[in-house]
């Protein structure tokens, strides 16, 4: 039995689009290897922001030998259906043939033979076909092929019992070698095998599987916050996400300018998740504390210190903004704002959003003792009373959501 090892490396992959990549190169694996005939012990994709990965393991040499019995024309039948059958059949002679009664008159049958093809001939189309039919969110075109994918592919590795796969992609280089870390290791690698691309890539400053980069960086914030005597702020989707952008992560902590801390906690961690990717500490308290987690995708030389200090500094500007922002929106009341509502239309029959809100206050003032979801009452009446029903195939109102809510 042998296996099959095969990477595209590529331009940095959106880190939204990473795990169902992976996902999707396994499936289709799976869904090919076994229209071929060709069975596997187990197979295992992997991902991380330069590259899509997969391993088949306990692939067969060859395809197994198959037959196909084929009923041909009754026994007797003019010679010109005679000669269709076995020109269809791949036969030379009826020689070659067997006459079976069947109980509606006796037929000739065909016995077709086909010999299975090595593996190593089969693999290349099947894997092509993969790299086209890969489904992306977005794609795009670039100079090496013909085809889409999501990012312009610098190279492919396609081993089969660890010899190189003659595989058609256009211009995209195939072969045996492959590339590490891009700032720490950015030399070529030559592999000859699943274990050897697994060992050489660590040594290249690169963690292949997702699950183990994921748990790396848990660890090292956890760790990071406890050595300044503070705990991580849990955010499960934002690990997810920076488990996609590094392929070698090193874990650093940088200050909040206390001049920022006025600001409420929701306005400083909003600024720095979202914009920044950066982590929140909280103190012994469960306060926000004036420290944020950062993962870089490098080994810096200073221990850090300059990727520290710049991202300290793009985080005072987008505080800075933030701050702006949030004094603007507080010099109006909320009850100020009240009035703007009728410059924003909530349906052409039914008025504006202020029509709305006078609407569901006088409602709450009757029915919210016996009833909640007043709005939900002043939609289902509104729309039914305006002939705008959901049907069996769309419900753009989200009406009956409103009848079940």
């Amino acid at each position: 039995m042998a296996e099959l090892l095969f990477e595209l490396l590529t331009e940095e992959i959106p880190a939204r689009m990473q795990a169902r990549a992976a996902e999707d190169l396994q499936r289709l694996a799976a869904e090919k290897l076994g229209d071929a005939g060709l069975a596997f012990a187990k197979a295992e994709s992997f991902v991380t922001p330069r590259r899509l990965a997969l391993v088949v393991e306990g692939l067969p040499q060859g395809q197994p030998d198959t037959s196909e019995e084929r009923r041909g024309p009754r026994v007797g039948a003019p010679a010109n259906a005679v000669e269709g059958f076995l020109k269809s059949a791949g036969l030379s002679s009826l020689a070659q043939c067997e006459e079976r009664d069947t109980g509606k008159g006796v037929f000739y049958f065909a016995v077709i033979r086909r010999a299975g093809r090595p593996t190593g001939e089969v693999l290349p189309e099947l894997l092509r076909q993969m790299v086209h039919e890969l489904p992306w969110p977005k794609s795009m075109r670039f100079p090496a092929a013909r085809f889409r994918w999501v990012r312009p592919l610098a190279s492919v590795v396609a081993l089969f019992d660890g010899k190189p796969l003659t595989l058609a992609l256009d211009d995209v280089p195939i072969g045996n070698v492959t590339r590490g870390h891009r700032f720490l290791a950015p030399q070529p690698i030559v592999v000859e095998s699943a274990a050897d691309y697994r060992r050489k890539l660590r040594e290249a400053h690169v963690v292949l599987r997702r699950e183990d980069r994921a748990k790396a960086i848990s660890l090292a914030l956890y760790e990071k916050a406890a050595e300044a005597q503070l705990t991580m702020k849990d955010d499960p989707a934002l690990l997810e996400e920076v488990t996609g952008l590094v392929e070698w992560p090193v874990v650093l902590m940088g200050a909040i300018d206390r001049q920022f801390l006025d600001l409420p906690p929701e306005v400083l961690t909003t600024s720095m998740r979202a914009h920044q990717k950066y982590f929140a500490c909280l103190d012994r308290a469960g306060q926000l504390a004036p420290r944020f987690l950062l993962v870089a995708n490098i080994i810096a030389d200073d221990g850090g210190k300059a990727i520290v200090a710049g991202n300290e500094r793009v985080l005072r500007a987008r505080l800075s903004d933030a701050r702006f922002f949030w004094e603007q929106d507080r010099k109006l009341p909320l009850a100020a704002r009240v009035p703007k509502l009728a410059e924003r239309v909530f349906h052409a029959k039914l008025g504006s959003v202020l029509d709305k809100v006078g609407r569901v206050e006088r409602l709450a003032t009757e029915l919210l003792p016996f009833i909640p979801g007043a709005d939900k009452i002043d939609s289902l009446v509104g729309f039914f009373s305006i002939d705008e029903k959901p049907t069996g195939s769309k419900d753009p109102f989200a009406l009956r959501r409103a009848a079940l809510g």
